[in-house]
């Protein structure tokens, strides 16, 4: 196990009144393990991400991420969190336009204040994982959709973190694109990191360790030898 929610919720204050984006939940990220958070739109799936990432606080509950009860920390602390052990990869890839896919790779590493030559190392490693060597010196505009999101793996990649987190990894790519991307994150997986990833796609269960569904804010878990999993 390398992150841990725990009877955690989350509960937005509206003029309204209050809002309960996420019903308390416990929930496990083991390494070796690539776990499918499915759900329709304003189901709670991001929300649910979004708190293991360390990108919002439970209003009760409590994370763990390695061994570390991380609630109570600092905005610092947290943003070392993010920086050091987990990897962020979106629907809309969030390159930076200006800058190479080598470029965009090497950012986090840039963040950490790595030495130069560990920098263009790591950046190369990382590049060669998603078969994307060949592209770094290209724009984002230069590259397909799958080639972008492809970089953004690579840059999720390059600091070794123990948590890959994808929100939509797929959604805007063609099927092949699709495939290509899981079958890259399930690798991951394979080689120990943490791969969790939101989708509205049940196509995707065939990639999965273990899945999760989120229907109004709730958890439920998931048997992958269903066939059948209707989402709307």
């Amino acid at each position: 196990m390398i992150a841990e929610l725990n009877n955690a919720n989350k509960i937005y204050k509206t003029p309204a009144g209050n809002f309960t984006a996420l019903q308390p939940t416990s929930l496990q990220l083991n390494e070796g393990e690539l776990l499918l958070i499915i759900g329709p739109s304003g189901s709670g799936k991001t929300t649910l991400l979004s708190l293991i990432g360390c990108l919002i606080d439970p209003t009760e509950g409590s994370l763990m991420i390695d061994g570390l009860q991380v609630e109570n920390l600092s905005a610092k602390k947290m943003a070392k969190i993010r920086l050091n052990t987990i990897g962020f990869v979106f629907q809309q890839f969030n390159l930076l336009a200006p800058l190479t896919a080598e470029d965009n790779v090497a950012f986090p590493l840039k963040m950490q204040k790595r030495p130069s030559s560990e920098i263009k190392r790591r950046t190369m490693e990382a590049l060669k994982k998603v078969e994307m060597y060949d592209h770094r010196k290209k724009l984002p505009k230069q590259l397909s959709g799958g080639q972008q999101q492809r970089i953004a793996i690579a840059r999720a990649l390059v600091t070794d973190p123990k948590i890959v987190l994808c929100d939509e990894p797929t959604a805007s790519l063609d099927k092949d694109s699709m495939e290509i991307v899981m079958k890259e994150l399930k690798q991951l997986a394979k080689n120990g990191k943490s791969v969790a990833v939101v989708t509205h796609d049940p196509r995707l269960t065939q990639y999965a360790d273990r899945a999760v569904e989120v229907k109004n804010g709730k958890v439920y878990p998931i048997e992958l030898t269903d066939k059948n999993i209707d989402i709307h």
